[in-house]
């Protein structure tokens, strides 16, 4: 008699079934694996970097807090200047370079479609049709044989390499991260061209200033020149006299007609940033009004989500730790699934019946054992790579801050090296009064007072310079902090 369990079963049918079972969850576990697999190589941390608490020449700034003179996306609209916005707006639509880097950021994107299509197999299909006739005379020909046949054929191929150490994942992850850097650097030229507009733009409304200055000037020494002459045909004057006011206004003229040659070279600049031909634009004249507005500076934690070229330089720490991943991955075997299948028939009319189906499937595992130390050292480079782009990425936020260190200490000295000047050109208007007095009353020479006007209208020509480098200054605090930008701007540029 044979033993049988409580349950009823032969023990060998328990064992039979039992061991069904742990193949059947052993065969569940391994596809789970080539499907799931394990992505090898470090998973990405942030590098960490030194962030001061406070910016050092923050000096009186208020801190940042929510109100309309806050840079936003449009920043240039805190100037209150409807020809600058104007301007800016054609930059977007009309930029050559701005386009150019739009169309880098696209080639990233379809390269991250690239490394997406590792993730599904490819399927081929390869329809043919041949007829074929066999040689009469060849060894063993039988005259039974069919001399001439047809042959149609309809196959389909398959072939998938699962992802089990994460290769293809880490080369997604890089090219995802590439794209954020591209969209980061399209975010970092757009930065700098809206920037530069604003300087080469305010640099002009400086010159129209020095400009209107100057006409002002040369008018009033031509009236002096002609009091001079005036008290020269009277006899209270010498010709030294005229001479000298003769001098002074030829010189004030020709620096008056030297502002016109910088004035258009910079119209030109700024015709080509809004995309036209300088002979297509010109900018009416239009003197600067007065000081810029105040721009508060934030907290330098922010200037790490702020500044386009710092998300770049992280993003791209990323993307390289990515590769150190697929570097590694090189150490474990590859696996390959191919599968065929289709019809085959010798007459089109049966070609999809079942009897003229086939189909095969296969599968393979291959690993390196001797390369000669060639993945070593492409897991090291990858390694010198990430560590590079570190030492990048922190470079780059120390050049942040000293960026906005500058131009705040900047803005800062001057805000009071104006009031300084202003002082300085009403001390020198004074002193070109008084000698303007003493020599109608004959007290003093011409010449004292050519010095008086030459000191005036330096004095005044400094005081219109340093206006213009203030709003400069804060164009480039605004550039500094990263404008109206932000590093979510990123997230979704891989889509």
């Amino acid at each position: 008699m044979t033993a049988r369990t409580r349950s009823g079963e032969l023990p060998t049918q328990r064992s039979s079934s039992c061991f069904g079972l742990w193949r059947a969850r052993a065969a569940g576990a391994l596809a789970i694996f080539l499907l799931a697999g394990c992505a090898v190589g470090p998973n990405y941390t942030r590098p960490t970097t030194e962030v001061p608490p406070a910016y050092k020449e923050a000096g009186n700034f208020k801190p940042a807090q929510p109100a309309d003179s806050n840079a936003k996306g449009k920043w240039w609209e805190i100037y209150n200047d409807p020809q600058l916005n104007a301007l800016e707006e054609q930059i977007d639509v009309s930029n050559q370079s701005l386009k150019a880097a739009q169309e880098q950021f696209l080639q990233a994107r379809a390269a991250l479609r690239i490394a997406r299509a590792g993730y599904y197999p490819t399927l081929s299909v390869s329809p043919s049709a041949a007829g074929y006739r066999q040689s009469q005379t060849k060894a063993l020909f039988t005259p039974r044989e069919v001399v001439t046949y047809p042959d149609y054929l309809l196959p389909v191929d398959a072939s998938w390499e699962p992802d089990a150490w994460g290769r293809v994942r880490r080369s997604v992850e890089a090219s995802r991260s590439e794209v954020q850097a591209s969209a980061a650097d399209l975010g970092n030229v757009g930065l700098s061209l809206h920037a530069e507009l604003a300087i080469d733009y305010f640099q002009l409304r400086g010159l129209d200033s020095q400009k209107q200055l100057l006409d002002s000037t040369v008018a009033s020494y031509e009236k002096a020149l002609d009091l001079t002459q005036s008290r020269f045909m009277g006899g209270v004057a010498s010709a030294v006299d005229v001479a000298q006011a003769q001098t002074q206004l030829e010189t004030t003229r020709a620096l008056d007609q030297d502002v016109e040659v910088q004035r258009a070279a910079f119209e030109h600049a700024i015709a080509v940033l809004v995309g036209k031909p300088p002979a297509e634009f010109s900018q009416p004249a239009s003197p600067l009004a007065g000081p810029p507005p105040e721009i508060p500076p934030g907290l330098p934690s922010e200037l790490l989500e702020r500044r386009p070229d710092i998300a770049a330089a992280e993003r791209r720490v990323q993307e390289a730790n990515a590769q150190i991943g697929v570097a590694k991955s090189a150490y474990f075997p590859v696996f390959s699934l191919t599968g065929s299948g289709g019809f085959e028939s010798q007459a089109i009319g049966a070609l999809l019946n079942g009897p003229s189906g086939f189909w095969s499937l296969a599968g393979s595992a291959a690993e390196l054992i001797i390369d000669g130390g060639q993945r070593r050292g492409v897991s090291e480079q990858a390694r010198a790579a990430y560590r590079q782009l570190v030492d990048n990425y922190r470079q780059a936020t120390l050049a942040a801050f000293q960026d906005v260190e500058d131009n705040l200490a900047a803005l800062r000295i001057l805000e009071r090296e104006a009031k300084t000047q202003e002082g300085a050109v009403q001390a020198a208007q004074h002193s070109l009064d008084l000698s303007n007095t003493r020599y109608r009353g004959g007290v003093a020479s011409y010449l004292e007072v050519t010095t008086a006007q030459s000191a005036a209208l330096g004095d005044e020509v400094t005081s219109v310079d340093i206006l213009t480098r203030r709003v400069v200054a804060s164009v480039l605090l605004i550039k500094a902090l990263g404008g109206g930008w932000n590093a979510s701007q990123i997230l979704n540029a891989w889509r």
